[in-house]
């Protein structure tokens, strides 16, 4: 198959093509930095899928309309472009966090959107227009919401949780208790090329996450199996902590409300729906065994 991928440099997009290739698909990058992208657009192919975009700024420092004009307006460029190409099938990938910022149970694609962040409300609006516009026949798209996407090379929260198990420093929340859905990239790259591959998906809104979700305190546990280390847990007060997480905020200090939120709070995303459309009962990689992946990278 011919696949067009934007946002091709980064961790998802530079997975993604290699695992692609390695299917013997062609696979070819997308730039959409460049001034030219719109004359570069190719009028025919197999797909597109839309990696590029602004992602969530943790530090809160990043200016509002950033993310609008990056995830909504050249999103609803380049869509249009698609509609007016001979390609097939639509790949946008949002974020569950176009839907909801705290998960009070288990978040489904059927959930109620209501984003509280720039970058979850300027997901939301791409998805919107996406789903407002007529498909010629023969076109499908596919929305993705990943959750916390993460695999060798990635340098993320998993990243800083490793340094603090690796310096042997205890792990000070273990009083959140908590279960979040983390995803895989194998599993991400899996789940797009078996879409590619079943002409039977339907167009529509997916998640993306591994079967179990995991709490911090078991997390903590698998990043000091997969470095041979006890696990040390603290279970300080939780009004301290906050305290010191608003300290952070002024502060600007690593431990701040938002990276406490996403260190603590639960947040379990369904995968039911893309399973059961694509006939397959789990994943290939279990959560466990993505995320000690990923932690036995960081030491190489």
């Amino acid at each position: 198959m011919n696949i067009t991928i934007t946002g091709a440099s980064g961790f998802v997009g530079k997975n993604l093509s290699t695992f692609l290739e390695s299917k013997d698909h062609h696979v070819t990058s997308l730039s959409l930095r460049n001034e030219n992208w719109r004359n570069e657009f190719p009028m025919n192919g197999d797909a597109i899928i839309h990696l590029a975009g602004k992602a969530h700024d943790t530090s809160n420092t990043s200016d509002d309309q950033e993310y609008y004009k990056i995830n909504r307006d050249l999103t609803i460029e380049l869509f249009n472009k698609f509609l007016n190409s001979g390609i097939k099938e639509f790949f946008y990938f949002s974020s569950v966090k176009a839907v909801a910022d705290r998960v009070d149970h288990v978040l489904t694609e059927e959930a109620e959107a209501n984003p509280y962040t720039p970058y979850g409300k300027s997901k939301k609006e791409a998805e919107e227009y996406i789903f407002n516009q007529s498909l010629p026949e023969g076109k499908k798209v596919y929305i993705i919401r990943p959750c916390m996407i993460h695999g060798p090379g990635n340098k993320g929260n998993l990243n800083l949780l490793y340094k603090v198990v690796k310096k042997g420093l205890p792990w000070p929340l273990a009083a959140f208790g908590n279960k979040r859905s983390f995803l895989s990239i194998d599993n991400l790259n899996f789940l797009v090329n078996e879409i590619l591959m079943n002409k039977n998906v339907s167009t529509g809104i997916y998640n993306f996450a591994d079967d179990d979700a995991i709490s911090t305190n078991d997390l903590i546990r698998t990043i000091n199996s997969a470095v041979n280390k006890k696990a040390k847990l603290w279970s300080i007060s939780k009004t301290m902590i906050e305290g010191m997480a608003k300290l952070g905020d002024k502060l600007h200090l690593p431990l701040n409300s938002e990276r406490l939120k996403k260190l603590t709070e639960s947040y379990v995303v369904s995968n039911q729906k893309i399973k059961t459309e694509l006939k397959i009962k789990s994943l290939p990689v279990t959560v466990q065994e993505g995320l000690t992946k990923t932690i036995q990278s960081f030491n190489i």
